[in-house]
């Protein structure tokens, strides 16, 4: 039998595993809007039951496939995310990969379908959050809006950081960089963390050859920059690489 609250209506499944009704995930993209603006107690809740938890996804499972009806934008809890296209030759093109505490969907917005393709890497869980709803209540909440509109900006500068240097080492030197950059944020180390992804993957969305971006990789660590533990990598010489990732093309 479900459970009911006091006024008979089904309770949150997202509220009841927190097991604290303003308890929120310490990667949450939305917490430093929430937090920074000071919200009381209700506008928290507010926000809180927007939130829907859903997972395990096993690695390859799909979140959601390009042309899919959007209705909710999603934050990963746990595991990595991969998104892509795939063209009209069926050839897979990489759009990004994405760590616990980013958002995923948020180019769906304007077409109100999923213009592309999001698939674990790993075991992932994710935050869902009504888009609908959470339109209505960024409006009570100007820091929620400004939240939304940061993070759509942070992909497109994301892309275009990546796009603008054409040398293959500043362009994975950039990469192992900003991955850096995003598990410090997250509380994690800097300097030491797995690539889930194949270097495949990397090599698609660096737009390169395989063999060029595993040559690159072998010569950072003939150069110890980085050191190369099967999927570990630890950066060795950090300035180095943020040398060659600012070097001009």
């Amino acid at each position: 039998m479900t459970a009911r609250t006091a006024n008979g209506a089904t309770p949150n499944p997202a509220a009841a595993d927190d097991g604290d009704a303003l308890h929120f995930c310490s990667t949450c993209a939305f917490s430093e809007a929430c937090m920074s603006q000071g919200y009381d107690k209700q506008a928290l809740g507010e926000l809180h039951v927007l939130v829907d938890h859903v997972g395990p996804f096993k690695a390859g499972e799909y979140l959601f496939r390009a042309g899919d009806p959007f209705d909710a934008i999603a934050a990963v809890r746990a595991g990595m995310v991969k998104t892509f296209l795939v063209d009209s030759q069926g050839v897979e093109q990489v759009l990004g990969f994405s760590l616990p505490g980013e958002v995923i969907g948020l180019n769906a917005i304007h077409g109100a379908r999923y213009p592309c393709n999001a698939v674990a890497l790993d075991t992932v869980y994710l935050c869902r959050f009504s888009f609908p709803k959470m339109s209505v209540l960024a409006g009570r909440m100007p820091g929620l809006q400004a939240r939304l509109f940061s993070l759509l900006s942070a992909e497109i500068g994301k892309v275009t950081t990546l796009a603008a240097n054409h040398r293959s080492d500043a362009r994975l030197a950039a990469f192992l960089l900003d991955l850096s950059a995003r598990y410090a944020q997250r509380g994690f180390s800097a300097t030491r963390f797995n690539l889930t992804m194949t270097k495949l993957d990397i090599a698609n969305y660096l737009r390169m050859a395989p063999e060029t971006a595993s040559r690159v990789l072998r010569r950072f660590s003939d150069e110890q920059l980085i050191a190369v533990n099967q999927r570990e990598i630890v950066l060795l010489q950090p300035e180095r690489l943020h040398a060659l990732a600012d070097a001009a093309p």
